[in-house]
Order: C-alpha cells, then sequence, then structure tokens
C-alpha cells in the first residue's frame, strides 16, 4: 500500500493524484505526463520563477506516490537471476539485455520457493515495485518464483527427488518385505475412482479371503495431499489393531498437475515413516510420482499393485499340490531306503553267526598266551645272568677285597684319609686301616716329602690293578 506524501502545499479541496490515478480503469499504464505535469505544479507550489527547494523525504513520497499510481499492485517480472545473496532474505538482481532490476525476497517468501535459485536462472518473479528511501532505489519486493524454460512442476519435482534422495528416502535398504499372506490390505484412493474398482475385482479374482479395507481420501487437488498423509499415517498408527497387514496407494491416470499431490513432501515423509508396507502404483507406467519411489514397492497400475501383494488361489493350491507330491515321494522314498539298509544289516555276518567274528580273535589271543608263558623262563635266567655279573664285577671294585690283598688305609687324627706324608709330623698318632681290623700308631719320623724323582719305569714292575689305581688315586707307593 503506497503512503500518501506530505505536501504542504496540496490544496485539501483538489483530488490527489493518487486518488485519480487508482482511480483509473486501467491501472497498468503509467501516466508519465499528467503525473509529472501535476508533480511539476506541486514542486513549484505555486510559485513562479524562482522554483521551491523541496526535502529529500518530499522527494521520496513524490516518488512512492508516482509509483503507487502508475504500477499495478502486482508486477510478474521475467529476467536472468543475477548476483544472488541468500542470507534471511534473499537479494539479488533480475536483468536482461536492456536493464537490470533489484529485487529481495523475504525469508517467509523465500521458503515457499521449492527450487533452488542460482545465478544465471531465468526466472518469472510477482511482486511489488516500491521505492526504497535507505537506498534511492527501486526493488521488486518478491513474493513468488518460478522458474523459465522448464514447468515449475517439472522443477519442483526435480528439487524434491534430490533432496529425498539425499535423505535417503529411495533407499532400498530401508523398504519393507511384502507379507507373503496378506488377510487384510487397507486401499488409499478415490472412493469413485475406477482403480478402486481394479483393485476389488483384482483380490477378488485371486483370492477372496483377503479382506480389503477402503480409506477415502481425494486424489487430487489441493486438499489431495493433507489427506494421503493423514490416512497413510492413521493406517500405520491402527494397523496393528486393526489387522492390516500392508497398504495400497493407488489412483488412476493423469496429467502432473493431476497427479501432483503425490509428489508433495508431506505424502513422501508419510510413506517414509508408515509402518506398514506400502506398494504404490500411480497413474499409468510412463508416470513416476515421489510417492511410488518412496513407496516399498511400485507398481505400474492399480491391478498389477493387487496382484503383487494377493497371492493367487489357484497357484497357491498347485504349489500345495506340489509340495505334498514332492514330500510324498520324499517319504516313499526314504521309507524305501531305510527297509533296504535293515534287510542289508540283517543279512550281515556279525547277526547272522556272530561266533564267525569271535573266533579269529580268541585263536590270536591263545596264541599270545602260548608265546608268553614259553619265553618266560628264559627271559628270567637271562636277567639273573645279567644281575650275577654286575655283582661280581661290584665285588672286584670293592675297598674290601683291596685290603684283602694286603693294602691298608691311613687315617688321620680327624679322621680322614691321608693322601701325602707331609700331612703329619712327628707325634701325631695315625690309624692303619687293614682288612680284618685297625692299628694306631705314633709317628716317630717322616712329614717331609721327598722331591721327586724321576724313576724309570721298569718291565718287571708288576702292573698295579685297576682298583687300586681307582681306590687310593695317584698313590705311588702302597701305605
Amino acid at each position: 500500500m503506497a503512503r500518501l506524501p506530505f505536501n504542504p502545499d496540496r490544496d485539501p479541496a483538489q483530488p490527489s493524484s493518487s486518488s485519480r490515478s487508482r482511480s483509473s480503469p486501467d491501472s497498468r499504464v503509467i501516466r508519465g505526463g499528467a503525473a509529472s505535469g501535476t508533480n511539476s505544479r506541486r514542486a513549484s507550489g505555486g510559485t513562479s520563477g524562482g522554483g521551491k527547494v523541496l526535502t529529500v523525504s518530499q522527494i521520496s513520497h513524490l516518488i512512492k506516490d508516482a509509483l503507487a499510481a502508475g504500477l499495478p499492485p502486482k508486477v510478474r517480472v521475467v529476467g536472468e537471476v543475477s548476483n544472488f545473496s541468500e542470507r534471511a532474505h534473499w537479494f539479488f538482481s533480475l536483468k536482461d539485455e536492456g536493464g537490470s532490476l533489484r529485487c529481495v525476497c523475504f525469508a517467509s517468501a523465500a521458503r515457499r520457493v521449492s527450487f533452488p535459485v542460482a545465478d544465471g536462472m531465468e526466472v518469472v518473479a510477482t511482486g511489488r515495485i516500491d521505492y526504497f528511501d535507505a537506498q534511492g532505489s527501486l526493488q521488486l519486493y518478491v513474493d513468488a518464483l518460478e522458474p523459465v524454460g522448464q514447468g515449475a512442476l517439472e522443477a519442483r519435482y526435480k528439487a524434491l527427488c534430490e533432496e529425498l534422495r539425499r535423505a535417503g528416502y529411495f533407499d532400498n535398504e530401508r523398504k519393507k518385505r511384502l507379507p507373503s499372506m496378506p488377510y487384510r490390505v487397507a486401499v488409499v484412493t478415490s472412493r469413485s475412482g475406477a482403480a478402486l474398482q481394479d483393485v476389488i475385482n483384482t483380490a477378488g479374482r485371486r483370492w477372496s479371503g483377503c479382506e480389503l479395507l477402503l480409506v477415502d481420501v481425494r486424489v487430487q487437488g489441493a486438499a489431495a495431499a493433507p489427506e494421503i498423509a493423514a490416512a497413510i499415517d492413521a493406517l500405520s498408527r491402527q494397523g496393528k489393531s486393526l489387522g492390516i497387514d500392508a497398504v495400497i496407494l493407488t489412483r488412476g491416470g493423469g496429467s502432473i498437475e493431476d497427479l501432483w499431490a503425490f509428489n508433495e513432501r508431506v505424502v513422501a515423509d508419510a510413506i517414509f515413516r508408515c509402518a506398514l508396507p506400502i506398494v504404490a502404483a500411480i497413474g499409468h507406467e510412463t508416470d513416476q510420482t515421489i510417492a511410488e519411489l518412496v513407496a516399498d514397492v511400485r507398481c505400474s497400475t492399480p491391478t498389477q499393485a493387487a496382484m503383487t501383494l494377493i497371492p493367487d488361489r489357484r497357484t497357491l493350491q498347485q504349489q500345495v499340490t506340489q509340495l505334498a507330491d514332492r514330500m510324498t515321494r520324499m517319504l516313499r522314498n526314504r521309507a524305501e531306503s531305510s527297509r533296504q539298509r535293515l534287510a542289508a544289516l540283517a543279512r550281515h555276518a556279525m547277526f547272522r553267526r556272530p561266533e564267525r567274528m569271535v573266533d579269529p580273535h580268541r585263536e590270536k589271543f591263545a596264541r599270545l598266551r602260548e608265546r608268553l608263558v614259553s619265553s618266560l623262563p628264559g627271559r628270567v635266567k637271562a636277567d639273573a645272568d645279567k644281575l650275577a655279573a654286575l655283582s661280581r664285577q661290584l665285588q672286584a671294585v670293592g675297598p674290601l677285597n683291596v685290603l684283602q690283598r694286603g693294602y691298608s688305609l691311613t687315617l688321620g687324627p680327624d679322621g680322614k684319609v691321608l693322601r701325602s706324608a707331609g700331612q703329619v709330623s712327628p707325634g701325631v698318632r695315625i690309624t692303619s686301616v687293614l682288612a680284618d681290623g685297625r692299628v694306631s700308631s705314633e709317628v716317630v719320623d717322616g712329614g717331609e716329602v721327598p722331591p721327586p724323582r724321576t724313576q724309570r719305569k721298569s718291565k718287571s714292575q708288576p702292573r698295579r690293578a685297576a682298583d687300586e689305581t681307582t681306590l687310593f688315586g695317584d698313590s705311588s707307593a702302597p701305605a
């Protein structure tokens, strides 16, 4: 709404130029001459010659008044986006080969734009043109933006597809499996649509035991998307208590505008969070709505959706018959195989003449026992002879046997064997151990060790017994 400029020279009795302009039947025509003449008269303020000086605010008000009088409240401007800046609000320019227009799109309006805006994109901006006093410039205050070159709906479709794809709405990993034998299926569609009749006919033809629950919603128009989303949410909440196993979301074919309710974000969100598996069949084969992309299974027609979800009774009967025949053959074969195996076991020698299995082992045991008994005396005699030989060897090297051959041991006062004459001195009492007793004596002379003397080994000297060397060590002379 344009504000009336403050004009101290305006005659209250005369109608203002703004009121005249608004009363004009064609508000789109800017009456530059009339407005200029009127304003020039106001600017002169009735003064002649000298020209009245106006303030900037007065000029701004005059410009706003002229814009309000010369432009319609809403304009649609086509141009290329330039210098796009996205902050809390959008600031950009629309330009063509002949000029440029500054634009601002406030955040409340920007949130309604459903496609990404970037430099170079050709758009149609709808809004009002007003004069921005602070910068002294004209601006287009944008209320809506539409892309040019491709349909606005197509652009919204692609933008939402990309957004949902990034959010994982189309991932196969999150999609639920369909029940193999649903007993109750909810059909979300219009009561008056042909799609419902297709589903009913197909379900009745395939399996009449499957119950259909109709959820009547509008499938076209502005109110369709909220109704569809609310129906899916209600089924998700109450599906378990109602015994619903799956949902069919369907409608017949139409243009993209007719099917647009199934491309709305609210429907995609409802399908995404639904706890029940959903089969979607929207439009024809060539149509592919966002609802179908988010659904767990997509079918080209309502009939195919019913065929996909509801099993065929005749096919099930054939499968049951085939499985029964297969199980009968398997059991018969198994029984015949077991019977043949049992008969083979019964014919085995172990069961017919078990003594023939034991006799060979019994004979082997008798032979081994006979060999053990016959070899035992010889083994005992050999061990006894070996023990006697070892005893003789032990007696031959014993010290008592050496003493009996005339040798003796000499013990010092401390009871240790004397191995050198230097270990005693005159007056020390020593003990000589003989084969049959001991003799104590006192050393009268001795205690000195003579220097070593090289002796020629006599050939006639008798060889000492090995036991002497072992027993007395390096004793060159007997004690």
